[in-house]
């Protein structure tokens, strides 16, 4: 068991932090994003985060010699964190199409024109996509049970809040007063389940 939550937690650390790039180097950027095109966006970004994650990975043994242990009842609690993520990913695919959880429509969005999803899990909470990826990532982090592993973790809370708010800007620009009215209904992050 300690290999296999040394091995999440490594992963943990050379992947996610990168991956908190793309949404700060493309939302507040858009419009030159749009000049190059995807193709030619994701080239770099990805190259972006291929260097930190290397970079990372380089100092892997300091950042990972400190761990808390094997505790059952954190890997049990850290299950149940990804069973609801895996629960919350498939109601989300529902309403979601590849090309808009990479964020096609974003980037050209005369070629990828999307509507705004205001249906199902939608009509509860604007990003359940983040709530998601909150519960997969704390999930994994109590079942390594590593002080690095927590820390990349919690890095995504304050990250997740930004990215919410740059994206939020960006749709307010293309949906306007519908996106305005969607906002006055529905919560950001915690889901309402009656309606007054």
């Amino acid at each position: 068991m300690n290999a296999v939550r040394y091995y999440i937690a490594l992963i943990m650390l050379v992947t996610l932090p990168p991956t908190l790039l793309p949404w700060f180097l493309i939302h507040p950027y858009i419009r030159f994003w749009r000049k190059l095109g995807p193709a030619l966006t994701y080239s770099l970004v990805m190259a972006v985060m291929g260097l930190g994650g290397f970079g990372l990975f380089l100092v892997r043994r300091s950042l990972l010699a400190w761990d808390f242990g094997t505790n059952y009842l954190l890997i049990a609690l850290g299950v149940l964190l990804q069973a609801a993520a895996i629960w919350l990913w498939v109601v989300l695919h529902r309403h979601l199409s590849f090309k808009t959880l990479v964020g096609l429509p974003e980037l050209a969005p005369r070629k990828y024109p999307a509507a705004l999803i205001t249906g199902g899990i939608y009509s509860r909470m604007r990003h359940p996509r983040y709530v998601q990826i909150i519960l997969y990532f704390w999930g994994y982090a109590l079942i390594a049970n590593y002080p690095a592993a927590y820390a990349v973790a919690g890095l995504w809370l304050p990250g997740v809040y930004f990215i919410a708010l740059l994206e939020e800007k960006e749709l307010r620009e293309r949906y306007g007063a519908a996106y305005e009215e969607y906002c006055r209904r529905v919560p950001r992050f915690l889901p309402r389940f009656s309606r007054k």
